[in-house]
């Protein structure tokens, strides 16, 4: 199965329409398979007086708020329907991350996606998890600054979510979660709707944070299809990750990482995107089916390259055969 590639466009259009069309452009122009928004109210996201993150202090303005901030970057909703549109006539999937009830909402009833992407900040917002996971959609769950346990346990609410719907009249609790999700119909929706990505949350990602085999240790604990949403500088780790069999790679592009706004600078430049898509297509195809077995293109080469049993001496009628009188030598 071919690798899918998310190029995260997220708020990288700096609120700027003509950008976001841009950004798309990069995106096909680069091979990849979808590419993501992010929308969210700033109201809705935080409080008026939060400070931003470290990152985003050294990238912006450290005077204003976070909630100003957000303001800036907001999408507006026409200009998500003109994208999606956009998106369709280019040929490259629509994706978006809600980071709130009523974006969510949005998303699937107003733009109707079928795949959605949850982001790391909201592993521990049972609500939204919930309500994320009563749209039926297919779902990518982002797993940044999580443990094991709370990666289960959203996991236990969004079974509960899938099995039981928006109309049923079971009351979400914690033991109805994990009744949910110890369920089989429970197991086997999760293993059919949803995508976990393992994800180092800081911008750039320093290598030794990484951990890259914390991806196969998901994969082993909960046997779903797992990716890897990649904030590091590069693209070494998402080729690292194709070649462990990552069903999923995200990365942040910009169109110029010196514009300014609070992920440019850990984001890929066009060129680099465009590698990055040509390198995972590359190791792909050169990671097979796993079956050992001789390749056409061995066929041609393997008598010369084995070997026969060949005299070593003038052999006589009836002389028996001994080491010193036989050996081997090509061709097989």
């Amino acid at each position: 199965m071919s690798v899918f590639i998310v190029a995260e466009a997220g708020c990288n259009h700096n609120g700027d329409r003509e950008l976001a069309f841009q950004l798309v452009d990069v995106a096909v122009g680069a091979g990849a398979d979808a590419v993501k928004f992010q929308t969210f109210k700033a109201e809705n996201l935080v409080t008026r007086s939060v400070a931003k993150a470290d990152y985003q202090n050294k990238t912006t303005d450290p005077d204003e708020t976070q909630f100003v901030m957000q303001k800036r970057l907001e999408l507006k909703h026409k200009t998500h329907h003109e994208l999606i549109d956009y998106c369709n006539k280019k040929g490259i999937e629509f994706l978006s991350s809600a980071f709130d009830l009523d974006s969510l909402s949005f998303l699937v009833n107003d733009l109707s996606l079928r795949t959605l992407k949850i982001p790391s900040g909201e592993i521990t917002n049972g609500p939204l998890l919930l309500a994320y996971s009563q749209t039926d959609c297919d779902l990518i769950i982002s797993t940044g600054m999580a443990t094991l346990g709370e990666v289960e346990h959203a996991l236990s609410v969004v079974a509960f979510g899938l099995v039981n719907g928006k109309s049923s009249q079971v009351q979400p609790s914690r033991a109805t979660f994990w009744q949910a999700y110890s369920s089989p119909k429970g197991q086997q929706l999760l293993k059919k709707k949803v995508r976990l990505l393992h994800c180092t949350t800081e911008y750039p990602a320093p290598l030794e944070d990484i951990n890259l085999n914390a991806m196969l240790t998901m994969r082993n604990a909960f046997g779903l299809r797992t990716g890897y949403s990649d904030h590091t500088e590069g693209i070494a780790v998402s080729i690292a990750a194709a070649a462990l069999n990552a069903t999923l790679i995200e990365k942040h592009f910009t169109l110029d990482r010196s514009l300014p706004g609070p992920d440019h600078k850990a984001s890929l430049e066009p060129d680099e995107l465009r590698r990055m898509v040509k390198s995972i297509r590359t190791i792909e195809l050169a990671m097979g089916s796993g079956s050992k077995v001789p390749m056409p293109s061995e066929m041609k080469n393997r008598d010369i390259a084995r070997k026969s049993l060949v005299a070593a001496s003038d052999i006589k009628k009836g002389d028996i055969f001994t080491e010193e009188n036989l050996t081997t030598k090509r061709p097989g």
